[in-house]
């Protein structure tokens, strides 16, 4: 232990719940955005919304305005692993664990592999600026003065 600057240890119970934390308030969050687009929008609320690649689309007003949904939710994210996880090392990691669930659910849930070229731009713009965002934030953390007196410092 000594010569490290902070003491890590292997936690796969700490980072097991950490990527079901992350990937509970992706869904949570993107959730809530698309509901507004909706809303914004008047089409009905549907999990197709989050999980059919096809809605992605620049076609549309509400195809946009999903996208823009998804963006808004890569820097929710990068707030989330400021919080959650509060190391920069980490950050792709999980950025990329939380998008290859959603790439797995969104398979799952339409049927079939998603191909469509606006869903994989999307979903690569938002792991980058997740994984950007969320390491600035962590390394603006760490980065902070380390007190080295435990006593407060006195006049004299």
């Amino acid at each position: 232990m000594s010569g490290h600057f902070r003491y890590t240890q292997w936690d796969p119970q700490l980072i097991v719940s950490q990527i079901i934390t992350i990937q509970a308030l992706f869904y949570t969050s993107l959730g809530v955005l698309i509901y507004i687009s909706d809303c914004m929008t008047g089409h009905s609320p549907q999990l197709n919304h989050l999980f059919n690649y096809q809605e992605l689309s620049v076609k549309s007003g509400h195809g946009r305005l999903i996208i823009l949904s998804y963006f808004l939710n890569a820097l929710f994210g990068a707030f989330v692993l400021w919080h959650l996880v509060q190391r920069a090392k980490p950050c792709l990691d999980f950025s990329v664990t939380t998008h290859v669930i959603h790439l797995v659910m969104c398979w799952l849930y339409s049927g079939h592999f998603p191909w469509g070229m606006w869903w994989w731009a999307v979903n690569i713009l938002c792991v980058t600026i997740t994984c950007v965002c969320g390491e600035f934030l962590c390394l603006k953390t760490e980065l902070k003065s380390i007190p080295l007196t435990l006593s407060q410092r006195t006049e004299v």
